[in-house]
């Protein structure tokens, strides 16, 4: 995870017209709140700045403070631009994400991780990083993890089977990581699909891939590979790669197979 940088300028911006808007009708925080249905706190970072300006606080707030679509025609310019992106841009979507479609190659997805896992993942960055920075990234890699547990998510997780062969850790570390996988076989929310050695497509081993939607119907692509990654938002480029999610998911067993395949692993470790 890089180091957390300033918020885009746009952001702001926006925040802080809510704020004045808000103000300058009598509109008081509380109530805008409610009316976007966003706790308090969520309301104060965005009009700080802080946290990207929904459509549905922005919605709220044009309606409240009679903006006759001057605040909700901010909302086009607070998406994330279509270039490499900080860490930090993807995780403030992930936030806001209603359902997220994972795809790894190599490694387990990071919501599934179990903390020795984890610890080992980033302990082995290159290049090294302090043990101060590999455990504020631990700790912060394990509180995202609570999304898992948010009513009204939905998650996939298709990997590829390869990922349940790497030995990251050793053998322990990998039995705990798998038996964590198989705490998600009944789960209606959390999806776990695996792509069996040999039925891969091509494409699918170019690196990790996420489709996230918003609340408000907005969909991003985020992908990674060695040392670069991208959030996208350009409607057209999102359609490919969430297509190629879709090819590279039907090639993938279904959730009882799935944990099968975990168990016939287990077995031989």
């Amino acid at each position: 995870m890089s180091t957390p940088k300033e918020n885009p300028m746009s952001w702001r911006y926006c925040g802080d017209q809510i704020k004045r808007w808000r103000q300058r009708s009598g509109v008081t925080r509380e109530q805008l709140s409610q009316a976007a249905n966003y706790d308090i706190e969520s309301i104060r970072s965005m009009e700080a700045g802080r946290r990207r300006p929904s459509l549905k606080v922005l919605q709220a707030a044009d309606e409240l403070c009679g903006a006759q679509g001057m605040l909700v025609g901010a909302h086009p310019y607070l998406a994330p631009e279509p270039r490499p992106a900080r860490s930090d841009v993807y995780f403030d979507v992930e936030k806001e994400a209603v359902a997220i479609y994972f795809y790894e190659a190599l490694h387990i997805p990071g919501l599934l991780q179990t903390e020795a896992y984890a610890r080992r993942i980033l302990s082995h960055h290159m290049p090294p990083l302090d043990n101060a920075t590999v455990e504020k990234n631990l700790a912060f890699r394990l509180k995202r993890q609570e999304k898992l547990v948010e009513p009204g998510v939905l998650f996939s997780f298709t990997i590829y089977e390869a990922a349940l062969h790497t030995s990251i850790g050793g053998r322990e570390v990998m039995q705990e990581q798998l038996h964590r996988l198989l705490e998600f076989e009944d789960s209606l929310s959390a999806r776990i699909h695996l792509v069996p050695t040999g039925q891969a497509l091509p494409s699918g081993l170019s690196g990790s891939l996420v489709i996230l939607e918003t609340i408000e119907n907005e969909q991003y692509a985020y992908v990674e590979t060695h040392e670069t990654n991208a959030l996208h938002s350009e409607p057209r480029l999102v359609g490919r790669l969430t297509r190629r999610h879709a090819m590279i998911r039907a090639q993938a067993l279904n959730t009882r197979e799935s944990a099968q395949l975990i168990r016939k692993t287990l077995e031989h470790l």
